[in-house]
């Protein structure tokens, strides 16, 4: 699946508040979740609470990294080389052109349905990725690339459930996520959407980078906290933080910090100060921006465009 690349205008928590429009070109859509997830209820995405009474917050998961089909057993191994063996024109093709083609092909759905989609980050096995929905098992399809590369990323927005029982999966027993939403892009589509057509320089492009890097690789990030939500969402929805650190590489400033603060305008929602610290080369000036992001729910949102912050 191909990203969009056009920019959206992203909703704050405020509906008749000013949108800001800077946001990066991989764009989610809500799709319904009618079943019962493994933590969830069908209709509130909580999950029972100990007490029996309440319910508790669950655990939503917005993860970076790279899906991984795999065989769950050697049943459904051996039927897929049945089929390979009546694909003609698999002949002459690679592995992973094989499989991500008879994948797509709506005959085939049944084989798709029985394989178990790994979840990496950082090359550490972290989640089994499953639908809400069955009727969306073609999105994990999209996850199977005919030339895969090194660099492709896969977004995975969910809610986390219990650990996996051991046949499920050949025997690997990690947290399973039954997500909403997954986005598939390579690295360099999504380095290249996050900046501007005036800021497309190799200066500017090695900044991207190593911001992209910093998000993804700060406490390990797995997308299972809030902190990790947010800078996430932040990592592949919201321009304005490539463009600015572009900018205070031009003046000699170089990104010094990320850190993630719990917003004293909070009140009954969850929203987090992501401030950016950036440091002046020679004479040690620090300034910093702060955006604000509300990671209440599943789906995170801008609540506030990236502004200067001053320490209180």
């Amino acid at each position: 699946m191909e990203p969009n690349q056009s920019e959206v205008q992203e909703q704050t928590a405020n509906p008749s508040a000013v949108r800001d429009d800077a946001s990066v070109a991989v764009v989610p859509s809500t799709n319904p979740a009618t079943t019962i997830s493994p933590q969830a209820c069908a209709t509130c995405g909580t999950a029972p609470a100990a007490s029996g009474g309440a319910t508790a917050t669950p655990s939503y998961i917005y993860a970076i990294g790279n899906l991984e089909p795999r065989f769950p057993t050697l049943g459904c191994e051996k039927e897929y080389m049945q089929i390979v063996g009546r694909t003609p024109e698999a002949k002459g093709m690679t592995h992973h052109q094989v499989l991500a083609s008879i994948a797509s092909k709506p005959e085939n759905a049944y084989l798709l349905r029985q394989l178990c989609f790994v979840m990496k980050i950082r090359g550490l096995e972290t989640y089994i990725v499953v639908p809400r929905n069955p009727g969306e098992h073609a999105m994990l399809a999209e996850s199977i690339r005919p030339n895969p590369s090194p660099t492709d990323l896969d977004v995975v927005i969910g809610i986390r459930g219990p650990i996996a029982p051991a046949p499920m999966c050949n025997g690997l027993m990690v947290p399973i996520v039954a997500f909403d939403q997954t986005y598939h892009f390579p690295r360099e589509m999504l380095l290249k959407a996050a900046l501007p057509a005036d800021k497309k320089t190799k200066e500017s492009a090695a900044v991207a980078e190593e911001l992209f890097d910093r998000i993804l690789q700060m406490t390990d990030n797995a997308g299972n906290t809030d902190h990790d939500r947010a800078l996430n969402y932040l990592a592949v929805r919201y321009q304005a933080i490539y463009t600015k650190t572009a900018d205070y590489l031009a003046q000699d400033y170089a990104l010094s910090a990320i850190d993630v603060r719990p917003s004293p305008l909070s009140g009954t929602r969850n929203v987090l100060d992501v401030i950016h610290s950036y440091t002046h080369r020679v004479h040690g000036v620090v300034e910093k921006w702060s955006v604000r992001v509300d990671v209440t729910e599943e789906f995170p949102f801008l609540v506030t465009p990236l502004s200067p912050y001053y320490d209180r």
